[in-house]
């Protein structure tokens, strides 16, 4: 099958203009760490890679996503998580991929700046995008994911709803050499200015979601006078609900986090959880393969979009609305 440059271009500002729609659930994903068949084999499919930046279920949204992508393109995507979230599996998967003769990778770097030389070798031989987070420098054609800075002003506006009056906060993320954690961060600062709220540290936990639970646990310990914990990360948000929970502070310590696992939603329904910064995962995944198809049938200058920047959103789900977004969600993924 073979879509005509009309088809792609109008499939395209579809999947643009549905981009406001909601993301996908937290159902297992597949976490092979090797590539599957690639565009070095048979099929005259062209094949795509979307490689995460760990293993969180998240992911299981993009990869939603993606599979419609195969369906609406006719394309091969090859969906990669780094099992353990670090630069050495991430460079490892991306090598391999490279090896198999893929056409194009859409990747989420774990450290931009760390990264970029790499990534830019990447670039030199296959057409690259960002997703989730940025890496500017590094020869990337497109970014495709959240205004990371402008969802940062968001959880702040959240932070200041459960604090009118001041107060103090601690911040909790997986590596905040990530550029969407940076990002975040600066976001939740610039909003917070003038507040009379202070964040007392950010605390990171390598990914870990035994160590995110075990760092919130030490943050209430140590400052018995914390207000409010922030998760940068989609399980920091679980894994301080747990904390909160099992410390008997829940109504005395507020939770404010990011995206949509269903840890999270159930705690904003029993009142745990105050409100969550939601991405579009969905869109992520989809969006990334429809731009990597129109660079394959069209070449970069014509499909790459001007800025080199696809917003995919956020979204607020408080308690006033997570039944509504849970129920759109499962719709979305076929889990209702």
């Amino acid at each position: 099958m073979h879509f005509t440059k009309t088809q792609i271009a109008i499939a395209f500002a579809m999947a643009i203009f549905f981009g406001c729609g909601n993301p996908s659930p937290e159902s297992e994903a597949p976490k092979s760490s090797e590539p599957t068949e690639s565009a070095a084999s048979s099929t005259e499919k062209p094949t795509f890679a979307f490689v995460t930046n760990n293993a969180s279920n998240f992911w299981a949204i993009a990869k939603k996503g993606l599979d419609k992508a195969e369906e609406d393109f006719d394309i091969i995507v090859d969906f990669q998580q780094p099992p353990t979230g670090t630069i050495a599996d991430q460079r490892r998967i991306i090598e391999n991929l490279l090896n198999k003769g893929i056409d194009g990778i859409s990747v989420s770097p774990i450290d931009a700046e760390n990264q970029s030389d790499f990534l830019k070798e990447v670039a030199d031989q296959v057409p690259l995008l960002c997703h989730d987070s940025d890496a500017p420098q590094s020869g990337r054609l497109a970014y495709v994911g959240t205004n990371n800075f402008k969802a940062g002003v968001e959880a702040g506006k959240l932070i200041k709803e459960v604090l009118p009056e001041g107060g103090q906060i601690m911040l909790f993320v997986g590596l905040l050499d990530a550029q969407n954690a940076q990002d975040r961060k600066a976001g939740i600062e610039k909003e917070l200015e003038g507040s009379g709220i202070e964040i007392l540290d950010t605390r990171t936990d390598g990914v870990d979601t035994a160590k995110a639970r075990a760092n919130a646990e030490d943050a209430m310990v140590s400052n018995p006078d914390l207000d409010c914990l922030v998760g940068l990360w989609s399980y920091n948000g679980p894994a301080l609900a747990d904390a909160v929970k099992g410390s008997n502070k829940v109504g005395d310590i507020d939770i404010v986090c990011f995206d949509e696992d269903g840890s999270t939603l159930q705690a904003i329904q029993d009142g745990i959880i105050h409100g969550t910064v939601v991405q579009q995962p969905y869109q992520m995944g989809y969006q990334s393969m429809a731009l990597l198809k129109k660079i394959h049938d069209e070449g970069a200058e014509k499909a790459v979009p001007e800025g080199g920047v696809i917003d995919t959103g956020v979204q607020i789900v408080r308690k006033d609305n997570v039944e509504q977004f849970w129920a759109d969600l499962k719709k979305l993924t076929g889990e209702d």
